[in-house]
């Protein structure tokens, strides 16, 4: 990689790091930014969406098993490893220089019990196990464009055979990606409608909250008391994503919204 401080750079094989005023930036394929870190608090959630991402929190305040699939530069990994001693994180990432960047660059802890990081394609690692995970973080980029082979009905459907009982799978999704609609659909088809999304500045990323099983919205209600102190252990505004947080099985609020 290539290194550079002023503006200090790594590039290698389309991924670059850039490090400016204290902000650490992950780049892949284009100028988007796929994780982000600040120096001086590298295990801090420094973007607004991968905030929104931890709302699982607001259904699951205390998962045992959270997968992974698309490390990036390793942020909910490093947040969950550090504020979570009791729950086990499996990332899955298929490219081996992200992985590099993450450990090189941000700050990505070894492996140890409570962390593993495995280098596969996360399409085929779902569909082999059943049962194995009470989250799911999905946030599979490439070039600034959803990987397609992990937003297929097909792939949808075996994050939730992949999910325990009370299980969530959460989905970054674009807001300008061209497939943005249907792959909402197809996560609503994938989860009988039992979906809600949370919309990130003005749409930029929406992320999608979906279900195994009916009662979300109830768990939601007996959770909320709890969210106010939360939020202040955490560094999160949980109150306020079950404030902002939209139950549609439909794309239609979001193209108004």
């Amino acid at each position: 990689m290539r290194l550079k401080f002023g503006k200090r750079r790594a590039q290698d094989g389309g991924l670059e790091v850039t490090e400016e005023r204290g902000l650490r930036v992950l780049h892949l394929g284009n100028c988007a930014i796929q994780s982000a870190m600040r120096m001086n608090r590298p295990y801090d959630l420094e973007l607004a969406y991968t905030r929104a991402m931890m709302g699982f929190l607001m259904f699951n305040p205390a998962p045992q098993d959270v997968l992974m699939i698309g490390l990036g530069g390793g942020s909910h990994a490093k947040f969950i490893h550090k504020q979570f001693p009791a729950t086990r994180v499996t990332a899955v990432e298929i490219n081996p220089q992200v992985i590099a960047a993450a450990r090189t660059h941000f700050a990505l802890p070894p492996d140890d019990e409570r962390l593993t990081v495995i280098e596969a394609d996360g399409a085929l690692y779902m569909r082999q196990h059943p049962m194995s995970t009470d989250i799911i973080l999905l946030d599979g980029f490439d070039s600034g464009n959803q990987v397609e082979a992990l937003a297929t009905q097909t792939f949808y459907a075996a994050c939730r055979r992949a999910l325990r009982p009370g299980g969530v799978l959460v989905v970054n999704l674009w807001g300008q990606d061209p497939g943005f609609a249907e792959y909402f659909a197809r996560l609503a088809r994938a989860f009988d409608g039992e979906t809600g999304w949370i919309s990130v500045q003005h749409k930029t990323n929406v992320i999608v909250f979906a279900f195994g099983e009916s009662g979300a919205a109830t768990r939601l209600e007996r959770m909320r008391p709890q969210l106010a102190g939360m939020s202040k252990s955490l560094g999160l505004d949980l109150s306020g994503f079950a404030r902002d947080i939209q139950w549609s099985d439909t794309i239609a609020p979001l193209l108004d919204y």
